[in-house]
């Protein structure tokens, strides 16, 4: 499993910085998110869902917001 530590980037880098690990990701593989803004929790499984992605497990323990996700086949926007 891949992990990306954003702690301590705030909206819209956790996101972005996800979209972009993931794109190097074989369909299948996980990654773990480790954040710190709060906006994440919501934030990132939305993106999930908007482009197949698979939120698997999402936690949070003294201020820091872990998200396990499965890459899926990228949605493609039109």
């Amino acid at each position: 499993m891949d992990e990306l530590d954003v702690k301590k980037s705030l909206c819209p880098i956790p996101v972005i910085r996800t979209q972009n690990r993931i794109k190097e990701m074989a369909v299948g593989e996980e990654l773990e998110v480790i954040a710190t803004d709060p906006g994440a929790l919501e934030d990132i499984p939305a993106w999930c869902r908007i482009n197949g992605h698979e939120v698997l497990q999402t936690s949070q323990e003294n201020g820091e917001i872990r998200i396990r996700i499965r890459a899926g086949e990228e949605s493609v926007a039109l």
